[in-house]
């Protein structure tokens, strides 16, 4: 029987629906606005001549890798055999490394904290200890490791784990002061204890604490050292099941190290000291040191210090051991960084760190614990860095780093991805990025250099690039799932530094981080690059191989769109239902005079934020700024932050908005050519008849009822937020405005927004209350510390629930409500704790920080550049600008472009609004063009060249644009496709007709963050992610889903500002605070993904031990070998209690299958490598059986000779 795909079927089931309203939309109340001919008998239809070739078969989600620094770390372990570095953290994730390309990550079902991590040395395993008392062995024979046991501890939490070399019996300490014995094998319990109060003497009257250390000696692995926190430590006997020393100090331990030798053990304490104590005189510490404490006045005592948490003893064959230790610095240098101490005979070297240490580990030649150490790096684990020190060379210095972990060096606080770019991109960006990279490295090779990794079949070129909070921008080479840093540009070096001296800046509107990153638009094509900063200004960067040496050229835009004082001073004057012409506020013109409000001190006018640098300022090769474009503030009212940006090479344009509307500038000839409140942009078009503004001086018009009045009617499904902020914990803080977030005092109902003042009590403000509350003294900042760098904004949603208080509220934001103020703000504050006790998600732009709070705004909330039909009637293309709004309006710019090249550097470039809008349920995210027969047309662009290039001919060349896509055909036809999605819907308008074709209503109950038009095996397709967690795909242009998978749910905000989809299925977002996560929604990539991933284990022998000589194993050690098995085994110590530990079967099957099926060039290789040991074995048999036959025959000729001998003698005769 022929199997029957049901998913094909309802592919070709929603192609020919009309609607292809697909994933819960519907066009019934609120489903969007579907526009006439949105049928499938419309002009241009595609059908019939576009064939999709994407289908659902196409799609799947998956993880691929996680770049960065583990969040929280907590664990620390190595592997000397295999090289290979393991790190638990605070979430239960475990982050294991080894070559470059080697990086695996793996979590703890439980999400419980990492408290130790112990490798099976050679063995491809690891266990973890977790803080919710599980042991877990994992198995790194695959690519992604799996649990293979687990055992939960009921009645007793772990503390301390030990693994002796070559051994499958694991030592676990516990609170209780007690040592549990279990089989790595089975993760079984051993019935054998060591219960602490047979541990310690019984005259002890006080219990020893929790174990904090266990050790077996290097010398006799039959005796368990036993570390307990009081300062108790007792030397186990494992046979005879007593105590062989105990060995008392009057200060808690923190460590244990011994001697390799077996003879020696070092302590280290809460007092900052250091004892040595001799396995023949436990009685007190051979010796005592406090390497940091000085000596007092009365010169007997040295003064305690700061503990020292961690010792390591290591020794060294040719030279004095080391003794390596973390803390114990004194205690008067309260400013003192964490350090760490290495003690090198007589030399005591002292490294400071950046971070806290979390923990170090020292690597050693040999894995033997009873040989001469031979340490040659100390791995250190910081809070938020991982150092290796070289200590091979006499001045310590470090390893250079290749692992991509200082993502997170100042906050990230937006990202953009890039695959398939130009090839040439990736050694040019290395090529200037390695110029400026730091010296003093160690000259020797990582390492840690276990693993195997090959580049897989996936070889386009991808750029990831990061925006920080300090201004910095870097430039990733993310291809074939690897991680490195290219470039690093800091876009700080433009502006004036602040001289501590000055205190604050008075027209700084950002506390903290001003320079912050928070919009990027780069053309990778062209290499020109923007940035917008949180302190508004956008910096237009060229690219160039040569140093240059000129001053930075800036322009000021005026930018504001201001409603003049909203109340009255005579409140009875305002009519309970006010006109339709007191609905609307008398605005102000962008450079007409304005009334200005009596302020202490003067008021800003006409300043930017920052101070661009005046002098001729060094730039070295690689991005220079070409432009910096800054928003003043007007009139006492700081410049609104940016919210949507985007440039354009071949026009040599750059475009960007805010709340207040659209500027428009010209970086070749350094202009402004667009300044416009976003109502003005509608001209006659708005579609809001909104009344004409008028200059009258009368303000008679309620704060709350100053919106547009047609509204609801026009647009019923209209989302407004009340924004609330948002914080991590743990996070860098960054300012943000307050004008970008109503601020709503959730205790009191009073609504602080500066264009809506209703009180609880129904009172209104006069005028001087509301000058107070609506114009800002030069004293008092307007930006507010909220959130980190890196989680910019959050906002509740309007839910579906409860329809007639969402109509209310809805009505009540509109200003068409026909409530008293008691009634509607009650309404409102009934509405914002319903919201909160959902505690629910609702949009934030990820690619910018959008207002729509104030009912009087329109955000510019996307633009895009195209050559496109800009009216019905054009029968050509030509070029544009779309904009869309917060309020899914999209208006297209017609651009007038000088003819020729010469001109174009001398002619004014027109920018003139078109008349045509286009509408769209919420706030519009992206735009895109498809040509006639359906392939992705790239905005035209520049082709790169050299502005400061040393060849003449480079200078004089004409500029050379590229119009359109190469991928498509000569012939743009006689229509296209615009591709446009907001938050809520997708629409596919065919042009010029501006026939709606199709309609898709992604979400009801949600929004979308992210929206993105991609491609991918050779076709296109829009994915989307939305605030619930689901990543969707639609089919272009037909709007069909093809992939609809609950991904993750928007926990913070990082996610939702940093997730960015890019063409061949990949994105990305930053799961924490120092880690970007990589998935692909590609099938190709899910069924190639086993190939890419690096090898964690690899074939190595393990090194033989050393020949201890007959003299040491005479007199150096135990005469009788130790087994374990017969000591701790079932037969002899008998069952564990089953309630003190459960056993759980781990989950490491199906992809222990993959792995193994991934990994069969591995087993091959093992196997010959064990067949070659055989092989060698049963050579060294033979040889050896050889030579015992030869000893044997000339032992019987020897005794045969002396038998011939004495034959024939008598007994008195010898």
């Amino acid at each position: 029987m022929k199997k029957f795909n049901f998913r094909k079927v309802l592919d070709g089931l929603t192609a020919s629906s009309p609607g292809g309203s697909g994933g819960g939309g519907g066009s019934g109340a609120g489903g969007g606005s579907v526009h006439p001919g949105g049928t499938a008998g419309a002009a241009g239809t595609p059908r019939d001549e576009i064939q999709e070739t994407l289908t659902s078969d196409y799609f799947q989600i998956c993880k691929t890798v996680r770049h960065g620094f583990p969040y929280l770390p907590t664990a620390l372990a190595f592997d000397p055999v295999q090289k290979i570095l393991a790190i638990g953290t605070r979430t239960g994730a475990i982050r294991i490394l080894g070559r470059p390309g080697v990086d695996c990550y793996c979590q703890h079902e439980s999400g419980a904290a990492v408290l130790q991590l112990q490798f099976l040395i050679n063995e491809g395993a690891l266990v973890s200890a977790s803080a919710d008392d599980a042991l877990h062995l994992w198995n790194l024979r695959q690519k992604r490791p799996a649990i293979l046991h687990s055992l939960k501890f009921n009645r007793e939490r772990i503390t301390y784990c030990h693994l002796p070399f070559q051994s499958k019996w694991l030592y676990v300490g516990t609170e209780r002061g007690n040592t549990h014995i279990v089989n790595i094998e089975s993760f079984i319990l051993s019935g054998y204890v060591i219960m602490w109060n047979k541990a310690i003497e019984l005259s002890t009257k006080t219990h020893p604490g929790p174990v904090v250390h266990l050790s077996d000696s290097p010398r006799d692995e039959g005796k368990l050292l036993i570390g307990y926190e009081n300062g108790t430590v007792v030397l186990w006997d494992l046979r005879s099941k007593r105590a062989d020393l105990r060995a008392y100090y009057d200060e808690a331990i923190h460590s244990v190290a011994w001697h390799h030798e077996g003879k020696q053990f070092m302590c280290s304490h809460s007092d900052g000291s250091l004892t040595l104590w001799n396995l023949k005189s436990p009685n007190r510490p051979f010796q005592t040191t406090i390497p940091h404490g000085k000596i007092q006045r009365d010169g007997k005592k040295t003064e305690s210090c700061k503990p020292i948490l961690k010792v390591e003893y290591k020794t060294c064959k040719s030279s004095e051991p080391f003794v390596i230790f973390s803390g114990g610095l004194s205690y008067d240098k309260a400013c003192r960084r964490p350090s760490l101490t290495i003690m090198h005979g007589k030399a005591i070297t002292v490294l400071e760190m950046d971070h806290p240490i979390v923990d170090f580990l020292t690597l050693c030649e040999t894995p033997y614990p009873n040989e001469f150490q031979e340490p040659y790096a100390v791995v250190v684990l910081l809070e938020k860095d991982l150092i290796v020190v070289d200590l091979t060379q006499s001045n310590f210095p470090i390893f250079e780093n290749p692992y991509p972990i200082d993502i997170h060096e100042s906050p990230v606080t937006c990202t953009e991805y890039f695959a398939d770019c130009p090839p040439d991109l990736i050694p040019v960006l290395y090529s200037v990025g390695a110029k400026h990279k730091k010296q003093g490295y160690s000259n020797k090779e990582w390492p840690i250099s276990g693993g195997a990794w090959n580049l897989g079949a996936q070889t386009y070129p991808e750029i990831i690039v990061t925006g920080h909070a300090d201004g910095s921008v870097k430039f990733w080479d993310a291809s074939a799932i690897t991680l490195q840093m290219l470039y690093k540009l800091k876009t700080s070096k433009v502006f004036e530094k602040q001289k501590p001296g000055e205190g604050k800046a008075t027209a700084e509107i950002v506390e903290e981080d001003p320079f912050a990153v928070q919009m990027m638009y780069w053309c990778p094509e062209s290499r020109i690059f923007c940035v917008a900063g949180v302190s508004a200004y956008v910096l237009v960067y060229r690219f160039s191989k040569h140093e240059v040496n000129t001053e930075i050229a800036s322009l000021e835009v005026r930018l504001q769109y201001e409603v003049e004082d909203i109340i009255t001073p005579e409140p009875e004057i305002i009519p309970p239902f006010p006109d339709a012409s007191s609905q609307l506020p008398s605005l102000k013109s962008l450079s007409g005079s304005t009334n200005t409000v009596a302020c202490e001190g003067t008021m800003k006018d006409s300043i930017p934020c920052l101070s661009v640098k005046s002098r001729p300022v060094r730039m070295p090769p690689g991005y220079q700024v070409d432009l910096v474009i800054q928003l003043v503030w007007v009139d006492g009212e700081p410049p609104q932050q940016i919210t949507s940006l985007a440039v354009n090479s071949a026009y040599g344009l750059v475009a960007f908005g805010n709340c207040n509307g659209l500027a428009v500038v010209d970086f070749i000839q350094k202009t402004v050519l667009l300044s416009m409140g976003t109502l003005d942009l509608y001209g006659s078009s708005d579609p809001y008849q909104r009344q004409p503004r008028s200059p009258r001086k009368s303000k008679q018009f309620a704060a709350d009822n100053f919106c547009m009045r047609g509204l609801s009617n026009f647009y019923p499904d209209l989302t407004k937020r009340i924004r609330t902020s948002y914080q991590i914990k743990g996070s860098r803080k960054l300012s943000l405005p307050t004008d970008l977030k109503t601020d709503l005092d959730h205790v009191n109902g009073h609504c602080t927004s500066p264009t809506s003042q209703s009180c609880s009590s129904g009172k209104r403000l006069s005028s001087a209350d509301v000058s107070k509350a609506n114009r800002r003294g030069p004293g008092r900042p307007p930006f507010r510390k909220a959130q980190s760098a890196a989680c910019m904004e959050i906002s509740l949603p309007v839910t579906t629930e409860g329809y007639i208080s969402r109509r209310a509220m809805l009505q009540q934001l509109h200003g068409i409500s026909t409530f008293s103020h008691d009634e509607r703000h009650c309404t409102a504050h009934t509405w914002m704790n319903k919201e909160n006790r959902e505690n629910s998600f609702s949009r934030s732009r990820s690619s910018s920080v959008s207002s729509i709070d104030r009912d009087s705004k329109e955000s510019i909330t996307a633009l895009y550049f195209m050559e496109s039909f800009a009216r019905k009637h054009d029968s050509a293309v030509s070029p544009c600008l779309w904009v869309g709004t917060g309020l899914g309006m999209v208006l297209i710019l017609s651009l007038n472009l000088p003819a020729s090249d010469d001109s174009r550097q001398s002619e004014p470039v027109m920018v003139s609004p078109s008349g045509t809008v286009l509408t769209l349920k919420g706030a519009v995210l992206t735009f895109a063009c498809l040509d006639c027969v359906g392939t992705l047309t790239h905005p035209p662009y520049e082709v790169w060249r050299d502005p400061h290039s040393a060849d003449d001919a480079e200078k004089t060349r004409k500029r050379k644009l590229v119009m359109h896509s190469p991928s498509s055909s000569q012939d743009m036809g006689d229509h296209q496709f615009a591709v446009i999605c907001s938050e809520k819907q997708a629409k596919v308008f065919s042009l010029p007709s501006q026939t709606c074709l199709y309609v898709h209503n992604i979400t009801e109950t949600s929004f979308l963050l992210r929206a993105d038009v991609v491609t991918l095996c050779n076709s296109v397709c829009l994915a989307c992610f939305c605030a619930n967690g689901h990543i969707m795909t639609l089919s272009l242009p037909s709007l069909r889903p093809l992939l609809d998978v609950n991904y993750l749910p928007v926990t913070d905000m990082r996610i939702a500002r940093t997730f960015c989809f890019t063409n061949e299925g990949q994105a990305l977002y930053l799961s924490s605070p120092t880690e970007i996560q990589r998935l692909t929604y590609s099938q190709e990539m899910c069924d190639n993904l086993q190939d890419m991933l690096g090898d964690l284990f690899t074939p190595v022998e393990t090194p033989e031990a050393q020949n201890r000589g007959f003299l040491k194993g005479l007199f150096g050690g135990s005469g009788q070998a130790f087994d374990r098995e017969e000591l701790f085994g079932e037969a002899t110590a008998g069952k564990a209690s089953r309630s003190l530990a459960q056993h759980i079967p781990g989950s490491g099957g199906i992809e222990g299958v993959r792995g193994a099926a991934g990994g069969v060039i591995g087993d091959l290789t093992r196997a010959r490598i064990a067949l070659d040991e055989r092989g060698q074995k049963l050579g060294e048999l033979d040889e050896r059986t050889a030579s015992m036959m030869a000893s044997a025959e000339a032992f019987s000729k020897h005794a045969h000779e002396v038998m011939l001998k004495y034959k024939d003698k008598k007994w008195y005769q010898f």
